[in-house]
């Protein structure tokens, strides 16, 4: 069928374009990729939160007042293949095999709630019954020791200054203990202390209150959620005091690692020198 125009050319009917069949094949097609859009997506994600990063929900109040009840973490997973976990850092750790259960969790009997649970685990928007987040105080070595003269907690024979992070009004700890961490264990504390379920309090659980290094997953780094609430969390200065490491035997500054380098070298100058006065 042909249709006259205005300047006499004729316009058959395939030229008249299919305005509602395109759009249908659109919103098919779309149909059709949205669920591949999805699993890539969801796929990508999965692969960054076992690798890269992962977020975390603060389930409790016993990392107060740096971290509230429903902030959201973003967890670093890579730091400790470049680093050594260090006294300051703010830690989550499985507590599988090493800790009984902080917040108590009644796994959902439906299906469809279970799947909605363990979506929201992953991407940080539900809290994890095994999962703990604390901050570091003990490394494998050290002796932590509560309380000295002054009431303050003490690293190799150390005090800590935790003004900057302990709760207002805390004690930096109203038990009394002495603990010399084992190998490849960590000692840790949450800065709200009366009312953080820590390591004082999981001395009779497998590893005597210390977790294993080898289930950390990785370093707390920055609160991601609320927005008013976003920043980089630190390690605060206390615990870069050269002190505690030179009272554990671990040779952190400059200067003392120069003097203690010369040892051999003055040792074999006067073996040398000896040698030739013979």
């Amino acid at each position: 069928m042909h249709w006259p125009t205005e300047s006499g050319v004729d316009v058959v009917a395939e030229d008249i374009p299919e305005t509602k069949t395109d759009d249908r094949g659109k919103r098919n097609s779309f149909l059709r990729e949205f669920p591949i859009f999805v699993v890539v997506a969801l796929g990508l994600a999965l692969l960054i939160k076992s690798f890269v990063a992962q977020a975390f929900y603060i389930p409790s109040g016993s990392m107060e007042n740096t971290l509230l009840i429903n902030d959201r973490v973003l967890v670093n997973r890579l730091v400790y293949h470049v680093r050594e976990i260090a006294r300051g850092d703010i830690v989550v750790f499985s507590g599988v095999d090493s800790w009984d259960i902080e917040v108590p969790y009644q796994e959902p009997s439906n299906p469809i709630a279970k799947a909605f649970h363990w979506v929201g685990t992953e991407f940080g928007m539900a809290p994890s019954e095994t999962d703990y987040i604390k901050r570091v105080i003990g490394i494998p070595g050290d002796t932590v020791k509560c309380c000295d003269s002054t009431g303050r907690i003490t690293v190799n024979g150390t005090p800590l200054d935790e003004k900057a992070y302990l709760y207002p009004g805390d004690e930096p700890s109203t038990q009394t203990f002495e603990v010399t961490v084992p190998e490849n264990q960590l000692w840790v504390m949450g800065d709200h202390r009366s009312l953080s379920s820590d390591s004082r309090f999981h001395t009779d659980d497998p590893g005597g209150g210390s977790i294993p290094m080898d289930k950390v997953i990785g370093r707390a780094f920055v609160i991601a959620w609320p927005f008013d609430r976003a920043k980089i969390l630190p390690i605060p200065d206390t615990f870069t005091q050269p002190a505690l490491d030179v009272a554990a035997g671990i040779v952190s500054s400059p200067l003392l690692a120069g003097s203690l380098g010369t040892v051999p070298l003055v040792l074999w100058r006067r073996y040398r020198a000896g040698r030739r006065s013979k």
